[in-house]
Formats: C-alpha cells, sequence, structure tokens
C-alpha cells in the first residue's frame, strides 16, 4: 500500500490527512496564551481559534499530543463535549457555522509536555540552565509537530491567514522572545511574572510558532533591503553578548546574498531576529534559533569537507535561507519536506556565490556529495505524516545545482529562484507546483529530472563507448522516460550532448580521446570501451 515499505497507524492518518473534520473550516488567526512553568517543566494556557466556515458542517478536529491535555472546549460561551481519539481531539460544535462567516473556539489546555532529547530532530521541549543557572528553554518541533504542546490544527497545508498572537507568562527574572513585533508587556507583581504579548501579522506554519525563555540580553540593527527598512534583531545570553556581536555579522551578509537571490526578505512587517536557543537551531518564522557556540562551520566542521564552509556561520545562513524556502513557500503535506530542505541547502552555495564567487559555491556543492546516502527517495509517502530521506538536503542541493547547468543562464536560474518567491508567496504548496513552475521559466521539460532524482534513488549513468572514430553515448540507470543534456569534454574540449536511454552517436576523430563529464551535473560516468 505504501511505497516505501513503511507502516503507518490510524494516528498517522488522523495526523497527515485533510481529514473532513479539517476540511471544512479555514484558519484565520491564533491567540496563544501559555504560562511556562520552570519548575514543574510544565505548560497552561488557552487557544483562541479564529476561522472562516467554508462547508455545511459542525464537527472539528484539533491535535494535541499527549501527554498535555486538551481540558475544555469553548465557543459562544457554551462549553463543548470533546470526543478524544488518542492525538487527535474531536468537538462538536452546537451553534450554528453559517458558511462564509467567521468563528471563534476557545481552547482550553495544560500538562508537562515531551521533554526534547536530541534537539532539533527528535522535537519537543528543552528546558536547560544558563552558566549563571537560570532557566533557559524553547521548543523545536518539526516533524513531530506543533501540537506537542499547544491545541491547534496540526497539518502544513493550512495557516492562519491574519497571523498569530502569542501571550507568553514567564517568571519575572526573565524573558521570552517569539515571533513577530514585541507589541506589549505585562507585569503581574503578585505572582511574580511578566507577560510578552508577541504579534505576527503574516501567514505562519504551526511548526515556525516558537518560544524562547532566558535571561535574554537585546541588541539590533536596521538593514536597508529590497523593500526599504528592515529590523533586524538579536536576542541572546547575557553572558555571550560580546561574542554575538561579532558572530551575526554574517545576518546582514546573509540578508544581502538572499534577498539577490530569492527576492525580498519575506516577512518585513514581522521583523528578522536571531535567537539564541539550548540546541542546535531551527527556522522558526521571523524569530529564527541560533546555538552554533558562535563558531563558523556547523558547530566548528565544514560540512563540505573542502574549507568553504568554514567562511560563514552555517546556522545562521541555512535557518535563515528557510525564510524563503519553508516559512514563505511552504510544503501542504510533509512528504514533500525537500521544498524546503532542498532549496535551502542549495542557499548555503548560493551565499558563497555572491560573495567569493562561482567556482567556490561549486566546490562547496560538490563536496556535499560526500553526505548523500541514496538509501531511499526524497519524497515521503503522502498523507501519514512522513518525510522522506535525510538525502532531501544535500543530494537536493546538487539537483538544484545540476538543474542551475541545464538552464544555463545564471540571470534566468536567478529569476527562476526569485520568481518562486513571488508566484508562491505566502502559499502552501505541492512538488508539483514547484516543478512546473521551474520546467515553465526554464523552457524545458525538467519532469525526467525531478522524477529520477526526487523519485528514484538511483544516480543517473552516462555511458560511453568509444569506438572506429565515434563516441556512442546514452543514460543508464535512470527511470522511464529520463532524458537530461549534459556538457561533456572530449580532451577538454567542451561538448554539449542530449543522451537519453537509446543509444546516440557522433564523430569523434582522436581514437584515445580523454572523456569526461562536467563534474557540476549530479551523474557517474561508465565507460564500456572495449568490452
Amino acid at each position: 500500500m505504501f511505497p516505501h515499505g513503511e507502516e503507518f497507524t490510524r494516528q498517522d492518518t488522523l495526523r497527515g490527512t485533510i481529514t473532513p473534520e479539517r476540511a471544512w473550516w479555514d484558519l484565520q488567526h491564533y491567540h496563544l496564551e501559555v504560562k511556562v512553568d520552570p519548575d514543574t517543566k510544565s505548560l497552561s494556557g488557552k487557544n483562541t481559534v479564529k476561522y472562516k466556515v467554508l462547508e455545511d458542517a459542525n464537527r472539528m478536529q484539533i491535535d494535541l499530543q499527549a501527554p498535555m491535555q486538551l481540558t475544555k472546549a469553548e465557543q459562544d460561551g457554551t462549553e463543548l463535549e470533546i470526543e478524544h481519539d488518542g492525538d487527535a481531539h474531536f468537538i462538536t460544535l452546537l451553534s450554528d457555522q453559517p458558511v462564509g462567516e467567521e468563528k471563534e473556539l476557545v481552547l482550553t489546555f495544560s500538562g508537562t509536555p515531551v521533554e526534547a532529547i536530541r534537539p532539533p530532530w527528535d522535537g519537543g521541549l528543552t528546558w536547560q540552565k544558563d552558566s549563571n543557572g537560570l532557566p533557559f528553554i524553547a521548543n523545536s518541533n518539526q516533524g513531530i509537530g506543533a501540537s506537542i504542546w499547544w491545541p491547534n490544527k496540526d497539518h502544513g497545508y493550512d495557516e492562519p491567514d491574519q497571523g498569530v498572537l502569542m501571550s507568553v507568562t514567564v517568571p519575572e527574572n526573565l524573558m521570552d522572545v517569539s515571533n513577530g513585533r514585541l507589541i506589549g508587556t505585562d507585569h503581574d507583581k503578585a505572582a511574580k511574572t511578566k507577560t510578552y504579548h508577541w504579534e505576527v501579522k503574516n501567514p505562519i506554519n504551526n511548526y515556525g510558532i516558537n518560544i524562547n525563555v532566558g535571561d535574554y540580553v537585546y541588541f539590533g540593527e536596521k538593514y536597508k533591503g529590497e523593500k526599504g527598512e528592515l529590523d533586524m534583531d538579536y536576542y541572546v545570553l547575557r553572558e555571550n553578548l560580546k561574542k554575538a556581536k561579532k558572530q551575526f555579522e554574517d545576518a546582514p551578509k546573509m540578508m544581502k546574498a538572499f534577498e539577490h537571490w530569492f527576492g525580498p526578505y519575506p516577512f518585513y512587517e514581522d521583523s528578522y531576529k536571531l535567537v539564541e536557543a539550548p540546541y542546535l537551531g531551527m527556522e522558526h518564522q521571523s524569530s529564527v534559533t541560533y546555538g552554533n557556540a558562535y563558531a563558523n562551520g556547523y558547530l566548528g566542521r565544514d560540512l563540505s569537507g573542502t574549507g568553504w564552509g568554514m567562511k560563514f556561520d552555517f546556522i545562521i545562513i541555512h535557518e535563515s535561507g528557510h525564510e524563503w524556502f519553508a516559512n514563505n513557500i511552504t510544503y501542504r503535506d510533509v512528504a514533500d519536506m525537500w521544498i524546503h530542505e532542498s532549496f535551502t541547502a542549495y542557499s548555503e552555495n548560493l551565499f558563497l556565490d555572491y560573495f567569493y564567487g562561482k567556482e567556490a559555491s561549486k566546490e562547496y556543492v560538490l563536496g556535499t556529495r560526500m553526505a548523500i546516502s541514496n538509501d531511499s527517495p526524497i519524497i515521503g509517502t503522502y498523507n501519514v505524516n512522513s518525510e522522506g530521506s535525510s538525502d532531501m538536503y544535500y543530494k537536493g542541493a546538487n539537483m538544484l545545482h545540476t538543474i542551475r547547468q541545464i538552464v544555463n543562464d545564471d540571470e534566468k536560474w536567478r529569476s527562476i529562484l526569485r520568481g518562486l518567491n513571488e508566484e508562491f508567496y505566502h502559499k502552501t504548496v505541492a512538488t508539483r507546483q514547484v516543478e512546473s513552475y521551474i520546467s515553465q521559466k526554464a523552457g524545458i521539460n525538467l519532469s525526467p529530472i525531478f522524477n529520477q532524482y526526487l523519485r528514484d534513488i538511483r544516480i543517473p549513468i552516462f555511458s560511453y563507448n568509444l569506438k572506429d572514430g565515434e563516441l556512442f553515448y546514452r543514460w543508464e540507470n535512470v527511470v522511464v522516460g529520463f532524458e537530461m543534456p549534459v556538457k561533456i569534454y572530449v580532451d577538454g574540449k567542451e561538448l554539449d550532448l542530449k543522451p537519453t536511454q537509446r543509444w546516440q552517436q557522433i564523430a569523434i576523430p582522436q581514437e584515445d580521446a580523454k572523456i569526461s563529464v562536467d563534474e557540476n551535473y549530479y551523474v557517474g560516468t561508465l565507460n564500456i570501451s572495449g568490452d
């Protein structure tokens, strides 16, 4: 039933499918109110969900994962019955739900959320302390889902069109930093707490909503960007202020490179923030979290093995790249996570391209090939909350680098990347939409290439035979219908070919000519001469 041999449960289906109990209502806004208790590692609060009625229905699915508890649901002052089915909760609404109208549902929740063991990969809440013994707390929940800690419509296809208001209550000696802009702070002296109100005006994916609690200090700058003045704000632990002021110089450099390649930063209204977190980092929208030890590379290591990866802070560049690919353009189904990770892994070498040139970016992206496993397809299984292979990072990046060679026009390629962010601005998308757009704008049918690299684990092999003054060549190890133009070198002389799965031939007078494929193409080669 499932193409990769996985087994899935009813809970996977409830989480990963646009169920009838989800389809009839469209998210408009969340007001998430949450109190963080560091002593008990617990959360409590309520979420007011504003939605628009699309169809005649009254049974709603809300997601909240155990051990968190959804304790109450209210609409128009009436408490409603909740039917619990694992991590999915079904609420039958009693009041009329006229099509086209906006309604509100108030959800009350509390509990001790799952604690992250290896954040951000396994997901959950992280409860640590800084060097002064003060609490240092954050969530990271891509994959496992935002419903690990607060009740919501936990599926990628629907984002709150009118944004989110977050009201986060923490001990008075700490600060919360969340998405968007800080619009107010309340102090309850009796309870010895402060409540920070953060407003997001743009649509936002659920997993990108975050809380960061600690002894933060602030610094910032104004960036003159493509859409005017952008606030770039930085929140770090008090003890790391000096290091952060130096390391975060990569942030405006990132913005300059990525606005060049991808178009304007997509959330000027909500500002851009880097926030220190007690784990490596995550692409929370307008609140990018940072934990890369204030060092270049990936925790001080070059993932490409070329030296170029030490020219930038990996977390600042990679996680900020997600503002365009993940937060601006968001997958509808987690099976299409490559839309987030392939483009963003590719953004690393585009950053190098902008500041250090095309040869540097080429060396970097080719160097990352050593991280590719080719163990399972990049695209996962749809409708069951299943992501594909981790090859979505650097195999995906090398696929895009290969397509850049096929387009063979850097300005056109840049216009395609910028055009994606304009065409799908603040939208959720499926793979086919992205594929079609790139093919259309490139003027080339790239479907065979996407099928090969996204849906198959094999790497195309350029097979050739030099015999009697002719070069015979074709593609092998490929999906049905695969064809891709490629650049080869014959004794160093460039030659453009359009191989298919059928043998073709071209005159090559030199019997002992040295044949090589341009290494920018992510393919293998096989010389069968003499067989």
